[in-house]
């Protein structure tokens, strides 16, 4: 279908909103040119003669959508971190991108023991050559500021997430801001981290968990009371129980919400009938993410097409999330303060005189 003017203009509008992304994984942000270099370069045991060849693998195409295909592709993914040079390059580029698609603020989640697996490095190793790459490239591309967030999954020991927990602490000073515990949430409970937590939020850190995306609306609960997260990643399922949405809404929590990753993982059928109309309805703390963009083939700009597209969002509700985020950012109290300024000067400075979304008229 050919492209309209008026739709060409709304998404250079889009492009330009300086953009806030609380949920995007370091693992599913790779460029799929630079995942066929590694695998060459490392004589990996995948399809390379063409990009489209390697695709399938690690970015959801045909897949019927469900979270364990999604989650398949992860287990690849983890076959690509080679070496101290590929983790920095894969790190580097996925800020890059941001940055090239007007992310101003962007909370990288990465997952050290992911990153570990192909070789075996130490946690504290790659986790110094991440946080390496990322200071490089906030050098390279000033616009952007990155924090980050150290990751653990649900099926692995409570002692790895311990030493992981341990290594993201000392490095608060470079940048860590939170923790997250993401992964299976289906089979895998939240109550084996609760000691995990407590520690972080001891120390200051910020936290998150998956939850609500899989499974239901007691896994938000969960997140909430047994972890003490102030931000809920996806979360969508909330609407499924008044009691636990009026809990998040008491409790100020911020969902992270991702509307593509949501279709293809199986959480709702259409973007159409993506609830977030119903948790802005319910007067939730709402911002839009990535997730994975290089698995989701997306990027945060395209998140807000659909938005606006499918679901109906005008630009004020895009202004809405955005400066949300700012708000629920991982920072100290006083750089969250400036954040929200900034976003609130510089949104100003991108409404004056531009064309309104299609929602707006």
């Amino acid at each position: 279908m050919r492209t309209s003017r008026g739709d060409s203009l709304q998404r250079a509008y889009l492009a330009r909103l300086p953009k806030i992304d609380l949920h995007r994984h370091l693992e599913g942000s790779l460029r799929l040119a630079t995942l066929r270099d590694i695998a060459r370069q490392y004589a990996l045991d995948l399809p390379i003669g063409s990009l489209d060849e390697l695709r399938p693998y690690v970015q959801v195409t045909n897949d019927v959508p469900n979270y364990r295909n999604f989650l398949e592709k992860f287990n690849v993914l983890r076959r690509f971190y080679q070496s101290p040079e590929a983790i920095h390059r894969l790190t580097y580029e996925a800020v890059e991108d941001a940055a090239r698609d007007n992310v101003h603020y962007l909370e990288l989640r990465f997952t050290p023991a992911a990153l570990a697996s192909a070789q075996r490095y130490a946690l504290a190793d790659v986790t110094d050559w991440v946080l390496a790459a990322v200071e490089q490239a906030c050098r390279d591309y000033p616009q952007i500021q990155v924090g980050l967030i150290a990751s653990l999954n649900r099926h692995e020991p409570v002692e790895l997430a311990e030493q992981v927990t341990q290594i993201a602490l000392d490095r608060q000073s470079r940048g860590i801001v939170g923790l997250d515990l993401a992964g299976d949430e289906v089979n895998y409970p939240a109550e084996p981290f609760r000691g995990v937590f407590a520690a972080a939020a001891a120390a200051g850190m910020g936290l998150v968990a998956h939850a609500g995306e899989w499974a239901g609306s007691e896994a938000v609960r969960a997140a909430i009371e047994v972890l003490g997260v102030q931000r809920v990643g996806h979360g969508v399922r909330v609407v499924e129980d008044p009691a636990v949405a009026a809990l998040a809404r008491e409790r100020s929590i911020t969902f992270e919400v991702c509307l593509t990753s949501n279709v293809q993982s199986g959480v709702v059928s259409a973007l159409a009938l993506h609830p977030l109309r119903v948790l802005c309805a319910l007067k939730l703390r709402v911002t839009l993410n990535s997730d994975d963009p290089a698995v989701s083939g997306i990027t945060l700009t395209d998140e807000y097409a659909a938005a606006v597209e499918e679901l109906g969002c005008a630009s004020a509700d895009l202004k809405h999330f955005i400066l949300t985020a700012a708000e629920g950012s991982f920072l100290s109290p006083a750089g969250r303060a400036a954040l929200v300024e900034r976003f609130r000067q510089a949104l100003a400075r991108v409404g004056a005189g531009e064309l309104p979304l299609r929602a707006d008229l």
